[in-house]
């Protein structure tokens, strides 16, 4: 079997972690999801490429999510996971994810072993992701086949105080269950250290951004590869529709709205075809179908960002992030 055409895909292809044994992926990689970015299409492509995706679909109807999850799995028998944002959780989703994805995940609240249990009643993993060691053991306490240690390197949403590599000694020194390392990591180098740290898996969101399978404005990801490393900032201000989350965005996104007045910067369209307004500091980010000052938008990034240097296929990042290991 060749991918693209060149990149033979042979049994020796796996990298054996606690992270692969137990997902059953080729690779110990996790590509984190990203809200309106995650789509199937990504999904798939990841998960074909040996590696994790994870489809984020916050606030879907549940008739509009089991469609989703259903494409999903007819395009690909790889494993794959669903995110789940706490704050804004159906908990009668979850079971339907559970039937069709290999990991559940959930974010932003604390750890609920009613939640895990549900993922487990149907046969998924559960997994949870974590910003402090505090949170970690409650999620190990709770039942949890994984947690993710979220630096806060990491792009978008941010859930502790601890950058990563501290963060990540404190959790493996204090659970059992395979630890996933997240927060600007995005690169192969970077990744072959957050393993020989003692991770099972590198989790990724900036990086597959600029897949051409995201659903991600072009003016987005123009603005990603014009950055480097020190042009994001971890501010609260991007709260309209998520308030009291700390988040990690492009420092210029976060000047271009402080210098706009109060009101719409844009719209974007629903799959139904409706548009609606998108407010200033509005925490949705520009998907290829919004309209507007997209520079002046919740422009997500990592630390990482730096690594982001044009568009390419899930399957190339994928291929290029396992390259050391």
């Amino acid at each position: 079997m060749l991918r693209d055409g060149k990149h033979p895909i042979v049994k020796s292809d796996v990298v054996p972690t606690a992270f692969t044994r137990l997902v059953g992926c080729r690779y110990p990689i996790q590509q984190a999801a990203m809200g309106v970015a995650s789509t199937a299409d990504l999904v798939v492509a990841v998960a074909e490429a040996g590696a994790l995706g994870m489809l984020g679909m916050p606030m879907t109807p549940a008739e509009e999510f089991s469609r989703t999850l259903e494409d999903v799995r007819n395009r690909t028998s790889a494993p794959f996971g669903v995110n789940f944002l706490v704050p804004f959780l159906d908990p009668g989703v979850v079971t339907i994810a559970a039937t069709a994805a290999r990991v559940v995940e959930f974010f932003y609240g604390d750890p609920d072993g009613d939640l895990v249990t549900r993922a487990h009643r149907e046969g998924a993993l559960a997994c949870w992701q974590v910003g402090s060691v505090e949170e970690a053991r409650a999620a190990a306490g709770a039942g949890c086949d994984l947690v993710v240690a979220q630096g806060t390197e990491a792009g978008g949403h941010i859930r502790g105080q601890t950058g990563l590599l501290p963060l990540l000694d404190g959790v493996l020194s204090s659970i059992e269950v395979p630890v996933i390392a997240a927060g600007g990591i995005g690169s192969a180098r970077s990744v072959k250290a957050v393993i020989a740290a003692g991770a099972s898996a590198a989790r990724l969101g900036t990086r597959f951004l600029a897949a051409h399978e995201a659903d991600v404005h072009p003016e987005y990801v123009d603005c990603l590869v014009a950055s480097q490393e020190d042009d994001t900032v971890l501010t609260e201000s991007f709260s309209v529709g998520w308030p009291d989350a700390p988040h990690r965005v492009l420092r210029s996104c976060l000047a271009a709205a402080g210098r706009l007045p109060d009101g719409s910067v844009g719209e974007t369209e629903t799959e139904e075809g409706r548009r609606y307004p998108i407010p200033r500091f509005a925490a949705l980010p520009p998907s290829r179908s919004t309209s507007g000052n997209v520079r002046a938008m919740a422009l997500y990034a990592g630390q990482s960002v730096a690594h982001v240097r044009g568009r390419s296929s899930a399957a190339d990042i994928v291929d290029e992030l396992v390259a050391e290991l």
